[in-house]
């Protein structure tokens, strides 16, 4: 007797053998995002690669500066076509949040506690400072309301990761998100030549420059390079000032998401749910950071976070480099720049009253 062979599975016997029809929609679905996405994530990560490379050769500039710039640079020279915009724009927002939650298993809870009231103090009269001015001087300069909240963040909290953190929350136009990043920067710059030398100049203690310079200069970054320019334990305790003030970006963008939803009420009845605008992803923050405080995250993996989140946050904001219109930002003048200027002022002249009104000085 001949034995029989079985017919081969046709395509939707395979389609069930490997999951069933469900599983085969969720792989057309996939498929069909990653090609939709794909053009633009491949681009904005290959800036992102340059600028990494090129920010550890500029340490002081910094990778998610110089992946802004070079992402408008890009944009600028050739604007990307259709097939990258879905792409970039994930990567702008998924991306970015994504590199927020990265960076929380590189902060412990308790290091806000070890700092204690001593920075705690100088910390939120500098953020009110910050804010007060930015929404004041916004005012008279008539720079549009997004555009002198993001300045305000970024100059109150921590620079670009602040503005990073907020625009998923408040939505502002792209270019006005890296106007106000390239503004945050240049006053980073100038803080990082100008701080050591006034330090000096003021025979501030270390402890005392620490303070001044975890809690008015922006960027992390560049706190380091002020702090530990002047001294060894200047730099250190500017350090742990700089990451206590970090983890204030919390409650700020808890806030900022019920203001949008108390906004969106006064408008009249329409479809909105704060939960639509809520930051959940600073849920997940706090919970990554927790995580790291108790000591769940083991100590040879923390390394590789940190690399990891660097490379998104670079990779987010050299996608948001990419959708920036630089005639647009030309259009804006100089006024976010002084406005810039005078909420820098502010926090830094607040940060060393304050130290001398309580006798730290």
């Amino acid at each position: 007797m001949h034995s029989r062979r079985h017919p081969q599975p046709e395509a939707a016997d395979a389609a069930a053998i490997a999951g069933g029809p469900a599983a085969a929609a969720a792989r057309r679905a996939s498929g069909a995002w990653l090609r939709t996405h794909a053009p633009g994530l491949l681009l904005a990560g290959a800036v992102a690669a340059v600028a990494l490379a090129l920010g550890k050769a500029a340490p002081l500039i910094g990778a998610p500066v110089i992946g802004i710039v070079l992402g408008i640079a890009v944009r600028t020279l050739r604007a990307p076509g259709a097939a990258f915009l879905p792409g970039i724009r994930y990567a702008s927002r998924q991306v970015l949040q994504a590199s927020i939650v990265a960076l929380g298993f590189g902060l412990g809870l308790g290091q806000v506690a070890r700092t204690g009231l001593h920075s705690l103090s100088v910390t939120a009269a500098t953020i009110t400072a910050a804010f007060v001015a930015a929404w004041a001087l916004g005012r008279a300069l008539r720079v549009r309301d997004d555009l002198r909240l993001l300045i305000g963040v970024g100059t109150a909290i921590c620079g670009g990761s602040a503005i990073a953190a907020v625009t998923p929350i408040v939505r502002p136009d792209e270019h006005d998100t890296a106007f106000a990043i390239s503004t945050i920067f240049l006053f980073n710059l100038v803080a990082v030549l100008l701080f050591p030398a006034l330090g000096h100049l003021l025979h501030l203690s270390d402890l005392g420059f620490g303070l001044w310079a975890g809690t008015a200069i922006n960027d992390t970054s560049s706190v380091v390079a002020a702090g530990y320019s002047y001294s060894h334990a200047a730099g250190d305790y500017a350090t742990i000032v700089k990451l206590t003030r970090a983890t204030l970006i919390v409650p700020i963008c808890l806030a900022l998401a019920m203001l949008v939803a108390w906004r969106e009420r006064k408008r009249g009845p329409s479809d909105f749910r704060l939960r639509r605008v809520f930051p959940w992803f600073i849920l997940w923050f706090v919970a990554a950071s927790g995580a790291r405080t108790l000591g769940l995250v083991p100590a040879a993996w923390l390394p590789g976070l940190h690399t990891a989140a660097e490379g998104l946050i670079v990779m987010a904001l050299t996608a948001i480099g990419l959708s920036a219109d630089l005639r647009r930002m030309a259009a804006t003048g100089a006024r976010p720049i002084l406005l810039g200027l005078g909420v820098w002022a502010a926090v830094a002249l607040s940060s060393l009253g304050v130290q001398y009104a309580m006798g730290q000085l």
